[in-house]
């Protein structure tokens, strides 16, 4: 691989000093690249292909291949070991496939064509931009809930500190918590930390912080019914048990699905569970874009208003109450694109 990629930038005529900046990475990092003393991770592959117009298929293999043999060595048992992963490896590509729909896996396609040439512009990306559609996203996760600040409300209350006389307090809250809540994943994002049971409570507790202190971070005690759903959660003895199986089905899962897939599915198993008193919505949309912010996508800005968020509740009562998630997983996944969308409109050069 580390031939293919000296080739392939040479033949481009970029300086390593240029395809660093492209990649977002030290100089340095493309030299040991190149040499063979440090191998790329999944994403700098993807940037890689994309910067240097190499296959991606190609240089994946390459760098599978290379990982594998890192891995099992001269093993004498190398080869018996190959064919019974070899076997699994089919097993689980065929039912991820069968999983998809045609519909869903074309999403998927488009979403990562958007997030390749996303990839390329990562340059032109600044706070600012970052801050606005935060500040958007924290609107419209609230306004979900019922929350009636206004966009320019919100960025009052977050960002000037100010108070708006006619709101309670609690939305005045639920604006500054689901700020903080935010920066907290994108903290977790930036130490590549793994998703277990104390993240989540920690969100949480940012999420009811001052609002109800008494459960913020903490499973509920009590049964409770979603309005407007015939979904009934279950019972509060079952809900650790549950909330372990969360997190083992993640683990299991975690790097079987596409990104996508699994920030949706993490959505919606866990607002299935509905852990929490309150704040289980917000608690599982800021979940889903961690796992997204994980794997370089953006957030999936799933917006507040009335026809929007009936789509969202729709899809999400097919899924836990008919066993069919794909309405929810195409709705996720289009939201995603449109959002992909939305930021190259904002950071492509023109």
């Amino acid at each position: 691989m580390k031939t293919l990629l000296k080739n392939a930038r040479e033949q481009k005529g970029i300086k390593t000093r240029e395809l660093a900046q492209l990649l977002g990475i030290d100089q340095a990092l493309v030299s040991k690249f190149e040499n063979g003393s440090r191998k790329p991770t999944r994403e700098q592959i993807s940037k890689l292909a994309t910067a240097l117009d190499i296959n991606f298929e190609e240089l994946m293999i390459a760098w599978l291949k290379e990982k594998i043999l890192y891995e099992i060595g001269t093993d004498d048992l190398a080869l018996k070991a190959m064919l019974l992963a070899e076997e699994e490896i089919k097993y689980n590509i065929s039912y991820v496939r069968k999983s998809l729909s045609k519909n869903l896996q074309v999403l998927l396609n488009e979403i990562d064509e958007l997030k390749s040439k996303l990839d390329n512009f990562r340059q032109f990306d600044s706070y600012r931009i970052k801050q606005a559609l935060e500040l958007e996203y924290t609107f419209e996760s609230n306004r979900i809930e019922g929350n009636t600040l206004t966009l320019r409300e919100t960025d009052l209350v977050i960002n000037e500190g100010l108070t708006i006389s006619g709101k309670s307090m609690r939305e005045h809250l639920e604006a500054i918590n689901h700020k903080e809540a935010i920066d907290y994943i994108k903290q977790l994002m930036d130490k590549n930390t793994s998703l277990i049971e104390r993240e989540v409570l920690a969100i949480h507790n940012l999420i009811l912080r001052g609002i109800h202190p008494e459960d913020a971070g903490r499973y509920r005690k009590v049964q409770v019914m979603i309005k407007g759903s015939t979904h009934m959660p279950p019972q509060p003895f079952l809900v650790a048990k549950e909330m372990e199986d969360y997190f083992i089905w993640y683990e299991e899962n975690k790097s079987k699905m596409h990104p996508i897939v699994l920030a949706a599915e993490m959505h919606e198993r866990l607002v299935t569970i509905h852990p929490f008193i309150d704040g289980n919505g917000r608690t599982s949309r800021l979940i889903m874009n961690l796992i997204l912010l994980q794997h370089g996508y953006v957030i999936a800005n799933i917006k507040g208003d009335y026809d929007s968020r009936m789509k969202y509740y729709q899809a999400l009562e097919t899924a836990q109450t008919s066993n069919n998630k794909e309405d929810f997983l195409v709705f996720i996944a289009q939201i995603e694109k449109e959002s992909l969308e939305r930021y190259l409109s904002i950071i492509q050069p023109a």
